[in-house]
């Protein structure tokens, strides 16, 4: 819970950063710009449980479809999205689930779907990133697990290594993002399982 407190507020601060023009930018994620992918990031943070329910409901019982709804019925702009991210830093709600792996892994991935179009890199904290690296083989909505089956990944900057096989090496953020499914990382990984990765995605 701490790494995804530390985590939101860098994210806080480059959002503070940001032009209008830049905050309508497609981000990585389909159909969402870059303030689609911040209200996304803060939409559960205010559910009750059966608030929850209703939007999975609304979102016809899949993820991509409750996501959406969510995105969907924020209508608030990039300063109030902004005041929000600040008030709240440290997550609340459904996203606190598992010890805060779930809003870590949520806020590190969107903060790079949000950078890399933009072309604003980041060096990121070598402990939060090797964390986030184990833990998003253990969450399914991520399916980086299925992404890295029969597959040895290894990040050169960070000491991280997972599974047996043919290798993917490249930095520890590029791996955590094409594991994640952005086909824009696989330029900076390399080895003889990457093409396997690929087709996976």
């Amino acid at each position: 819970m701490t790494h995804a407190t530390q985590e939101r507020a860098d994210l806080a601060d480059l959002l503070d950063t940001l032009t209008e023009e830049q905050w309508q930018t497609q981000s990585l994620c389909s159909d969402w710009t870059v303030r689609d992918v911040v209200a996304h990031h803060l939409s559960y943070d205010e559910l009750t449980w059966s608030g929850t329910l209703k939007r999975v409901a609304r979102g016809k019982f899949g993820l991509n479809g409750t996501n959406a709804v969510g995105v969907r019925e924020d209508t608030r702009g990039p300063r109030e999205l902004l005041e929000v991210l600040r008030a709240h830093l440290r997550p609340r709600g459904l996203v606190t689930a598992f010890g805060g792996m779930v809003a870590l892994l949520d806020c590190m991935i969107h903060q790079q779907d949000i950078r890399r179009p933009l072309g604003m890199p980041r060096e990121i904290p070598r402990e939060r990133l090797r964390i986030a690296l184990g833990l998003a083989m253990k969450a399914p909505p991520i399916r980086a697990f299925v992404r890295a089956r029969g597959l040895r990944l290894v990040a050169t900057d960070v000491d991280w290594t997972r599974g047996s096989g043919p290798e993917v090496r490249g930095p520890g953020e590029a791996v955590l993002m094409a594991v994640a499914g952005r086909r824009v990382a696989l330029d900076e990984l390399s080895g003889p399982g990457t093409a396997r990765l690929a087709a996976r995605m």
